[in-house]
């Protein structure tokens, strides 16, 4: 069964930090695009960062010095590790996996990911 699971989410406090986590089956993270999203409330969901097959990444304004994403091949997930988190980071986040042809920057059509997660939710507030 071919299916993304994401892991982590929950309530921090502002300043806090937390590591969200998608694990693949079914197929091989490897070969895809790797894309993290939020849609905090209210909100459109909004793309933060890729990974592409290569290893490079790619960041969304103002996200690349607090977020990081990381693939760990030999586990066939993707991390997203978030520093400094506010309020404003409060959102409901995903991972979605997409065709490495395609995909070449953060602002990639939602419609060229194959592969969605359910979601985690994460909650910044004191």
């Amino acid at each position: 069964q071919v299916q993304l699971v994401e892991s982590g989410g929950g309530l921090v406090q502002p300043g806090g930090s937390l590591t969200l986590s998608c694990a693949a089956s079914g197929f091989n993270m490897d070969y895809h695009v790797l894309g993290w999203f939020r849609q905090a409330p209210g909100k459109a969901r909004e793309a933060l960062c890729i990974h592409t097959t290569p290893g490079e990444t790619y960041y969304s304004n103002g996200m690349g010095g607090r977020f990081t994403i990381s693939r760990d091949s030999a586990k066939n997930t993707v991390h997203l590790l978030m520093w400094h988190l506010t309020p404003d980071d409060t959102g409901f986040y995903s991972c979605a996996a997409g065709n490495p042809g395609m995909i070449t920057h953060v602002g990639a059509p939602w419609s060229l990911y194959e592969k969605w997660g359910q979601g985690t939710q994460v909650t910044v507030s004191s």
